[in-house]
């Protein structure tokens, strides 16, 4: 291996570090002076990229319906987490993924004390193949995927998988 490609290497399974920014803009006035006296409203911003994130918390804790909570940002990430380690290792088995979606569902519990915790996420992909001789290799790469996604071994609660594999055409 050349020396280039050593250093690419030791970069790859280095530690990577992720910056974002937060802003509050939920002050009406009173600031915190009560719970029902402020905005749940936030931005989310990171450096380099060009879009900004409108969040709130969810409607029944007081936020804005229209942005996105903390709950739905999970949930997005171990779904786009798993599909984007699911493609990797389907190109590692030549599987011609031609589409994936996913219909992922969360369950977070209150815990009766102010606070709370997910008990557990089900992501629902449908990859779409290229030939039907693929279908069974497909369903089977997503126990794969699962190992390789860095979101899913980040988090405390079972992320439960039911793939669904179809032909394209």
């Amino acid at each position: 291996m050349s020396q280039a490609g050593r250093e690419a290497e030791v970069q790859m399974l280095g530690e990577h570090r992720y910056e974002v920014e937060l802003e509050w803009q939920g002050d009406r006035g009173e600031g915190t002076s009560s719970y029902r006296a402020y905005g749940r409203q936030h931005v989310v911003r990171a450096p380099g990229k060009l879009h900004e994130i409108a969040g709130s918390s969810d409607r029944v804790f007081h936020g804005d319906r229209d942005r996105w909570n903390p709950e739905e940002l999970l949930l997005s990430a171990l779904s786009q987490c798993h599909m984007l380690a699911y493609l990797h290792v389907a190109t590692n088995h030549g599987v011609v993924v031609r589409g994936y979606a996913d219909a992922a569902t969360g369950t977070m519990q209150e815990d009766g004390r102010g606070g709370g915790a997910f008990t557990e996420v089900t992501l629902r992909p449908v990859v779409t193949v290229a030939d039907a001789s693929m279908v069974a290799l497909a369903d089977s790469l997503h126990a794969e995927a699962a190992e390789k996604c860095f979101i899913a071994a980040s988090v405390a609660f079972p992320v439960h998988h039911e793939p669904t594999s179809v032909v394209a055409g």
